[in-house]
């Protein structure tokens, strides 16, 4: 997993004496056990993955919509507590639609349909949306109807109005204009573009990135 507990002075020694390494596992823990200092590890039990690509990130995180997860946050026995941030609880406009989905406070829900994703604290979705197999990461702060009125000419944080969003990933404050089409896939190159990137079939919207009304990544 990647916790290492060192005494002090013994990794300072060793930092000193291989001060070209630069890896804990592949290197500095093989050469204390090599010169005889004491090492100990511990097997760890529970729940653990692998998020260290884009891929395996978003189905771990996808795999909390499951009925029953590996990793279950409602499990009373390994109870799951966050920071308390005081947001009013998700609402829901319209008939929406949601199966399999996590949706975080402080949410305004317009969408047709919701489907084995989740849903970030004060993510905004329009009408007749659908968000399916997608991670949004919501928005650190609210816009107020006003500010949105105010400038028109933008587009407002959250997802728009008539968007599709599969298999991707939203990063915090995105703004996504109406009639948007994404969806990721395996038939998808890996590509860096303006706001987005696609890693193994993922479209990732980058953080603060704007995406234009009516854009298509398919």
């Amino acid at each position: 997993m990647g916790i290492y507990i060192f005494n002090r002075s013994a990794i300072k020694d060793l930092f000193d004496e291989y001060p070209d390494a630069t890896d804990f596992g592949k290197e500095i823990i093989p050469a204390a056990i090599t010169e005889g200092r004491k090492v100990s590890a511990y097997q760890y039990e529970g729940y653990w993955t692998d998020i260290g690509t884009i891929h395996s990130f978003f189905e771990a995180n996808i795999e909390l919509t499951d009925h029953i997860p590996s990793f279950n946050l409602f499990d009373t026995r390994s109870q799951i507590y966050t920071r308390g941030r005081m947001l009013p609880p998700a609402k829901f406009y319209g008939g929406t639609q949601v199966n399999r989905a996590l949706v975080a406070e402080g949410s305004i829900v317009h969408a047709r349909l919701i489907e084995g994703s989740i849903i970030g604290i004060r993510s905004r979705i329009g009408e007749n949306t659908v968000i399916k197999d997608a991670i949004m990461m919501g928005n650190d702060s609210y816009q107020t109807l006003q500010e949105i009125a105010l400038n028109s000419d933008e587009v407002p944080k959250g997802v728009g109005h008539y968007c599709h969003i599969e298999h991707a990933i939203l990063d915090k404050d995105c703004r996504i204009g109406n009639n948007v089409v994404i969806k990721g896939g395996s038939h998808l190159p890996d590509i860096d573009a303006d706001g987005y990137c696609i890693r193994d079939g993922v479209v990732v919207v980058k953080k603060g990135a704007v995406i234009a009304e009516g854009t298509r990544i398919m």
